[in-house]
């Protein structure tokens, strides 16, 4: 958005209402009484995404200009930077991009300077500006889109809806600061404590990640080397990628009030429901935990789950439910943890989840 300025205009937010005036004229005009549905759609989305951004833009140049204000003050407080220093010069018209989820906006704001020490923003830290460009918002946008789908996918929505205000590698860096706080987060959740008859579930599971080449498993890697060497092989199936994946160890610990149920609240009987016979609800999954590694081994994300079920009941009290889909090598791993900490499991197989490969 091109820089303007508001000092003289009365109205902080007159090329707002000039935006909004000129979108009800356009739609009043006689053109757009000739649009389709879809063509007012596109309009709107357009324009309406434009009359946004410059709601945002008027409001930070508003919140420039008063703080432009306050700072001629001289008996306004000097703030103090991280180190402890007095910043006594202030220097207005410093200005940083934003990228949020109506475009691109620009931020102008007071630096506070001194001597050898970096500027302070005051501004910045009211805003809560992020270090990057890329706003919050955008930030949880990215994280929604891209548990989807892939990269590509998850850019494509972005875009459809804000506009190109990222890349592939900016969105690849806002997933990384989102993921960085998983662990903080979860050392500082504490669980509700629960009563000795609501079992605690843990859930393991694995899951293929397709992976670059170099960074695949030495065995791996040697496999992928011989098949490429033989030559291209027929069409694979949908999601079948040989050689190509690292197996990823995912888990989770949750703990459930018990639900009885009769047979044909799970599997519906021959010939269909009936309402003489309404479905009990089943269980539902409270106080989830949950963790997945590509780079651990599976022992140790095991051993995660498990120490964080002995968290919630050290005493064992409580049922303990293992549920699986049938790995040997998992199970192995289930039973070898259990026995190393003396807890008794009850292995629960996933029957529905494995019913495919039988």
């Amino acid at each position: 958005m091109e820089q303007y300025d508001t000092g003289g205009t009365p109205d902080p937010f007159a090329r707002s209402v000039n935006a909004f005036e000129s979108l009800t004229a356009t739609l009043s005009g006689r053109p757009a009484g000739e649009w389709t549905h879809a063509e007012l759609e596109e309009h709107l989305d357009d324009a309406g995404r434009a009359l946004i951004r410059q709601l945002l833009q008027d409001h930070l140049d508003l919140r420039a200009i008063r703080e432009e204000q306050q700072t001629r003050d001289v008996s306004a407080p000097r703030p103090v930077g991280p180190e402890g220093t007095v910043r006594p010069w202030r220097e207005a018209g410093h200005e940083r991009w934003l990228a949020c989820l109506f475009g691109h906006v620009r931020v102008r704001r007071v630096a506070h300077r001194g001597p050898g020490v970096c500027n302070v923003h005051p501004a910045d830290a009211c805003l809560s500006l992020p270090a990057g460009r890329h706003s919050l918002g955008l930030g949880r946008l990215a994280v929604t889109e891209a548990v989807r789908g892939s990269y590509d996918q998850a850019l494509e929505a972005i875009h459809r809806r804000c506009g190109p205000v990222l890349g592939k590698r900016q969105l690849a860096r806002l997933l990384v600061a989102a993921a960085t706080d998983i662990d903080a987060f979860y050392r500082a959740r504490i669980a509700v404590p629960c009563t000795r008859d609501m079992p605690l579930v843990i859930q393991a599971d694995g899951k293929g990640i397709v992976m670059r080449p170099e960074a695949l498993r030495e065995a791996t890697r040697l496999k992928a080397a011989r098949s490429s060497a033989a030559g291209r092989r027929g069409r694979l199936a949908p999601g079948e990628k040989p050689n190509r994946k690292r197996m990823a160890t995912v888990a989770c610990v949750f703990d459930i009030r018990p639900a009885p149920r009769r047979p044909h609240d799970v599997i519906h009987p021959p010939g269909g429901r009936t309402e003489d016979r309404t479905p009990r609800p089943g269980p539902k999954a409270v106080n989830k935990w949950c963790t997945a590694s590509v780079i651990r081994p599976p022992e140790q994300v095991i051993a995660a789950a498990f120490g964080q079920a002995h968290d919630r009941d050290p005493h064992h009290h409580r049922p303990w439910i293992v549920l699986v889909d049938g790995a040997h090598h998992q199970l192995g791993l289930i039973h070898a943890e259990a026995e190393r900490r003396k807890i008794t499991v009850n292995v629960l197989l996933d029957f529905i989840h494995v019913a495919e490969y039988v």
